[in-house]
């Protein structure tokens, strides 16, 4: 197992190398070892309250059941806080990161106005501002646009015969973007300055990702990133929302911008700000992350590409698998309002809980071969969206993104081949490869 220096842990039943490994950034660019830190939790110490130096002490929830009990219970296990609104960070920050963000915005570690910040019952009267717009029966009619861009990103990106490519920069990042960004009705001129954001945004641990205008080893660096990324994704949607707002269209910055309140106001402009990001950058990159991932996958096993191949029908299936194997959304911290009793093991009120979805998405007790990749599994009770009330908005768009793009493009993939060295975003957040070269032959 790789050894994580950066700094201490001080965790009794827990070696320190296994917390650290889980807890900071740097011990995700190693999939081996945190996976195998993930597995020797589950077999010895599946829900440790760890102590890392330079972080609040966490409870790692590593158990697939213990996060559904968990998640089903947001009354019990908040977002914002027991003090109130924005007194939580539902996002792993180190104590110098959090710190930097409350003088930022005057004590509150809310930085935006959106879904992952906010409990119920608010949280469920913003989600209802676009929920419908994320059904099933409504995405459907999305069916031939999301069709017509995934058929122009293949013929974009790729050419028939050999292509030699990195997978992720030069193919699967373009596609989800392209997407959600035509969805919401921003210009395709302006989606390389979203891909930028969205890359500082997750990429704030990632030295590769770091903005020019932060020190990439001071301790708030993370939080100094998001927090500039923020507030220029924020300088860019303030004009779509008045945009909207003067001339309607059929798209989802229209639903957002014109929502109101029960007394007929509008919402105020940060909560449309909120929503922007959130799909903005989760609604692209988790999906990039688990197309590159089960690219990378059917490389690996050309004989389950070849049976896909031969029974498309085969491809929701294979998206499902590929999202419980990748898993790009890491983690969500939750507070307990209340003590708890968990696993046998005593929640304070006011202790902070990491939810491991990853590593919930390999529980032996859940899923059979948990390491090994099937396309076909049946059932797969995966947590790649989260569970219950939290669970993402986003998940049926997500699933038909990945659908279609392989149903499009595994019929003419007559192979795919690694040529070099995978490197993985560094981030206990939400991220997946950064770079896979292969080789793609394409009918």
């Amino acid at each position: 197992m790789t050894t994580i220096e950066a700094s201490a842990a001080r965790t009794e039943g827990v070696p320190d190398d296994i917390a650290r490994q889980i807890v900071l950034p740097e011990g995700h660019r190693d999939e081996e070892a945190l996976f195998a830190a993930y597995a020797w939790l589950r077999a010895n110490n599946p829900l440790p309250q760890v102590h890392v130096e330079g972080y609040d002490p966490l409870w790692l929830v590593t158990k697939h059941a213990d996060i559904l009990e968990i998640e089903r219970q947001p009354q019990i296990f908040c977002n914002g806080g027991l003090d109130g609104p924005g007194t939580h960070n539902p996002i792993l920050t180190n104590q110098a990161g959090d710190e930097f963000t409350k003088s930022l915005t005057g004590g509150s570690l809310r930085v935006m106005e959106a879904l992952p910040y906010i409990d119920p019952p608010e949280h469920s009267v913003l989600k209802d501002i676009a929920n419908d717009w994320f059904r099933p029966a409504n995405l459907k009619k999305w069916e031939d646009t999301v069709r017509k861009l995934a058929r122009e990103e293949i013929g974009k990106r790729l050419k028939p015969g050999v292509n030699e490519i990195d997978l992720v920069k030069d193919f699967a990042v373009f596609y989800p973007l392209h997407v959600v960004m035509s969805l919401f009705g921003i210009p395709e001129s302006d989606e390389p300055r979203m891909m930028a954001l969205t890359q500082e945004f997750f990429g704030t641990a990632d030295p590769d990702a770091t903005r020019a205008d932060v020190e990439p080893l001071s301790a708030e660096a993370a939080a100094k990133q998001w927090a500039a990324a923020t507030a220029d994704f924020c300088a860019y949607f303030d004009t779509f929302v008045e945009a909207r707002r003067a001339e309607p269209r059929d798209d989802l910055a229209t639903i957002v911008s014109n929502a109101r309140r029960p007394d007929g106001e509008y919402y105020e402009k940060r909560f449309a700000y909120g929503w922007f990001i959130q799909m903005a950058t989760a609604g692209h990159d988790t999906t990039s992350s688990t197309l590159a991932g089960i690219l990378e996958l059917l490389a690996l096993h050309p004989d389950q590409l070849a049976e896909i191949r031969e029974d498309p029908a085969r491809i929701p299936d294979l998206v499902n698998e590929g999202l419980r194997y990748v898993s790009p959304v890491k983690h969500f911290m939750r507070q307990a309002t209340q003590d708890y009793v968990l696993r046998g093991r005593d929640i304070k009120r006011g202790d902070r809980l990491m939810l491991l979805y990853q590593s919930g998405n390999r529980d032996e007790e859940v899923f059979e071969a948990p390491t090994e990749f099937h396309s076909t599994r049946k059932p797969n009770k995966h947590m790649a969206f989260g569970y219950g009330p939290h669970m993402c908005i986003g998940q049926h768009l997500a699933k038909q993104e990945l659908r279609i793009m392989l149903e499009e493009l595994l019929p003419r993939l007559r192979s795919i081949e690694i040529t070099g060295e995978r490197k993985v975003v560094q981030t206990n957040f939400v991220g997946g490869l950064k770079n896979l070269p292969v080789r793609i032959d394409l009918a």
